[in-house]
């Protein structure tokens, strides 16, 4: 490839339009999956697990919702395979609408009450196809949002696609918020509940439309052209990035695991530990979500100036030192002082870390693998450091009597591992409008 063919500009125009089909694409996608996550500690532990007692069955739905994060892995790698071997736009398109099936069919589904323990069943299958098809999704958006981008604001537009979880975040609280404030609370949990799943159908349309007016990648192409496409794209990662994959999985803790916590199990303990209404933690979320959203593309921008790492360690240094005062002021029961600590732990720390982790990342791997090695990093790591992040965190309550420090031990513990490891990591290129060595040659980045 010529030094001219390296720096020649990209349509501007369909660069953001991949972009922004990428991130809405991740919007629906994540809708989808934060609207079980919110359900489950507000209401899946009443409609489908009433046989327990309401913190016991909150346990049980955190179950179920850990359940759909050991999918993951699984899914991740299947359509990572497919994303390296027939094309990021068709994976993109198949993990939609898989996902949009799923959450359909959640809201079509019987209650407890209706045809018993099956209830659960069907809904912890279902949780496990959402999470099969969450695999690839985000790791997909933002390698093709990535490969589309010029150098310059890549960092910046790989960030996108982790704003848009949190406008996700936003639309699913926001909706649970909405219904629950105009219908009474046995009309939102006879029937009103089923409304956020079911609008989804018309989320994940829009996000299909989008998807399908865009092309394949030119990384993706370009392999095709020169018939380079990996024919084992794991086993490729695997034996070429071993050491990188590992350090990556433990950059996840603090992200993953620490997120969960700030983000979803922070809704049962202010209801459940702190007493106050479910309406104070939900709006406290919803501004939280939004000052992340802006932050997130801010973190990005700056990471593509000062380097990728030093954001991340930002972010996960400084959540793990945030979380003691983050409950203490949980813990006063105070409205500002709980909206306080939501802003900052998500837009200040999560957000550095969600900025700064998409071209991290994709900057580990060359094109012939890029999916299937960000999905690798982000889903095999997601069961353990995620997954049960709630699920943890909820048994901790239960062991030491409802004493949040168990859980900021806990935190800090995940903070320090994700610290530790990301100083390591080593981040090479192998876009192709940086470099001209083929995708095995690529130059290190010291960022």
């Amino acid at each position: 490839m010529s030094s001219h063919a390296t720096e020649a500009p990209r349509n501007e125009s369909l660069v953001r339009r991949v972009v922004g089909a990428s991130t809405i694409g991740t919007i629906m996608e994540w809708y989808d999956f934060y609207l079980y996550g919110f359900s489950a500690a507000l209401i899946f532990n009443v409609l489908f697990f009433p046989q327990f007692d309401p913190l016991a069955g909150t346990l049980a739905a955190f179950g179920s919702y850990a359940l759909g994060f050991f999918a993951r892995p699984i899914g991740g790698l299947v359509f990572g395979h497919v994303g390296d071997r027939i094309g990021r736009r068709a994976m993109l398109v198949t993990t939609m609408t898989i996902m949009g099936v799923a959450t359909l069919l959640m809201g079509l589904l019987p209650t407890y009450s209706q045809i018993g323990i099956w209830a659960a069943v069907l809904l912890t299958v279902l949780r496990v196809v959402q999470g099969f098809a969450a695999g690839a999704e985000f790791g997909g958006a933002v390698v093709l949002a990535g490969e589309y981008a010029p150098r310059r604001r890549r960092a910046l537009y790989m960030s996108l696609p982790s704003a848009g979880i949190f406008v996700a975040i936003i639309c699913s609280v926001g909706v649970l918020q909405l219904l629950s404030a105009v219908m009474s609370e046995s009309t939102f949990l006879a029937w009103g509940w089923r409304v956020p799943f079911l609008l989804s159908i018309v989320l994940v349309g829009v996000g299909l439309y989008l998807r399908l007016r865009i092309s394949e990648s030119p990384e993706f192409v370009e392999l095709q052209r020169k018939k380079e496409l990996a024919r084992r794209p794991v086993v490729e990662v695997l034996r070429t990035y071993p050491r990188e994959l590992l350090l990556a999985m433990g950059t996840r803790f603090a992200e993953t695991g620490g997120g969960y916590i700030v983000i979803t199990f922070v809704l049962t303990y202010l209801a459940q530990q702190v007493q106050v209404g479910t309406g104070i933690g939900q709006a406290g979320l919803l501004i939280a979500s939004a000052v992340a959203l802006v932050m997130v593309p801010v973190y990005g921008f700056i990471s593509g100036r000062v380097g990728r790492k030093p954001v991340y360690l930002l972010g996960a240094a400084g959540l793990g030192a945030f979380i003691v005062p983050y409950f203490a002021l949980l813990n006063t029961g105070s409205t500002a002082l709980i909206w306080i600590a939501m802003i900052v732990s998500l837009g200040v720390f999560y957000a550095a870390m969600g900025g700064s982790q998409p071209a991290m990342y994709a900057e580990i791997f060359d094109a012939r693998v890029r999916v299937t090695g960000l999905v690798a990093i982000r889903e095999i790591s997601a069961p353990i450091a995620g997954g049960i992040a709630p699920f943890v965190a909820t048994a901790l309550l239960i062991a030491a009597d409802g004493a949040s420090w168990p859980i900021a031990v806990y935190v800090i513990a995940m903070c320090i591992v994700s610290t530790i490891c990301v100083l390591p990591i080593r981040l090479r290129s192998g876009f192709i409008d940086e470099y001209e060595a083929k995708p095995r040659q690529q130059k290190v980045v010291t960022q």
